[in-house]
């Protein structure tokens, strides 16, 4: 297993462990941007831990979408370092509605990695095949990782989603006119049952496939050369062979975590 940086998401904390290895990312052909912040995250990792709160800078405790305002600037004077978004709101919804919400995280992306900061993106994809929500219980119950993978029914539907998704990735630029790079943790608590995506409702092999599918649809076919993807089970494992039986193998991902909400 690559143990490149073991990213542990705990309520929007970002540790990153100080006995990383170094390795390369899994894309050769990653942006300038892209392979610095992988590389100095690495050496932060060393003596330093990076703070992160979700949703930071789109909203917070009494407020929403106001220029400069975080909840954790209001509180200790400055934004945290790590902010996280979700694709959710830009892959999903009317065409007018996904345009209006792609140009609201864009401008929250630039301006956070304008700053310094780091930028992390879950996807709570709701379920394209059902219309449904992304948990399994407001997906309609249906399982669509198998209709997503290559020779599944909605296979095509979900190279329009990463096409749009990838557009999007592509166009998020800093002052100097370079591409955001940020990590992205695709099929998020995959070992959970709360998911469409979660082990209750497809195999093993089909989980693999499918992360597989999207990590080199977005690299190779759609030049999306500024994601590093981590691997983010949720806690339920209890020793190394139960965490990494969903891993889709060192190729196929940069960084490893968790998602940790029970401690």
């Amino acid at each position: 297993m690559k143990a490149a940086i073991f990213l542990c998401l705990i309520c929007g904390l970002l540790n990153q462990q100080s006995k990383a290895q170094k390795q390369g990312l899994v894309d050769s052909a990653a942006t300038n941007e892209t392979k610095a912040l992988y590389r100095n995250l690495h050496k932060l990792a060393e003596n330093h831990t990076l703070f992160g709160h979700q949703h930071a800078k789109e909203y917070g405790h009494g407020w929403e979408g106001e220029e400069d305002r975080s909840d954790i600037k209001s509180v200790t004077g400055s934004h945290p370092a790590v902010v996280g978004i979700d694709f959710a709101a830009i892959t999903s919804g009317t065409p007018s509605t996904i345009f209006r919400n792609k140009e609201k995280l864009k401008k929250v992306v630039e301006d956070v990695y304008n700053r310094g900061g780091v930028i992390t993106a879950a996807w709570h994809f709701s379920n394209p095949v059902s219309q449904g929500g992304f948990y399994w219980v407001d997906s309609l119950s249906k399982p669509a990782v198998k209709y997503l993978m290559p020779g599944g029914e909605a296979h095509a539907q979900y190279k329009t989603i990463l096409k749009g998704l990838a557009a999007w990735a592509n166009g998020l630029k800093g002052n100097n006119g370079e591409t955001v790079p940020m990590i992205f943790r695709p099929f998020h608590e995959l070992d959970g049952d709360w998911f469409w995506w979660g082990k209750a409702h497809c195999s093993r092999e089909e989980i693999i496939s499918l992360w597989r599918f999207t990590v080199g649809y977005l690299r190779d076919s759609l030049n999306v050369h500024s994601f590093i993807y981590a691997f983010s089970p949720d806690n339920l494992f209890r020793s190394e062979e139960e965490y990494l039986n969903r891993y889709p193998g060192d190729a196929w991902v940069d960084m490893v975590g968790i998602d940790n909400y029970g401690d």
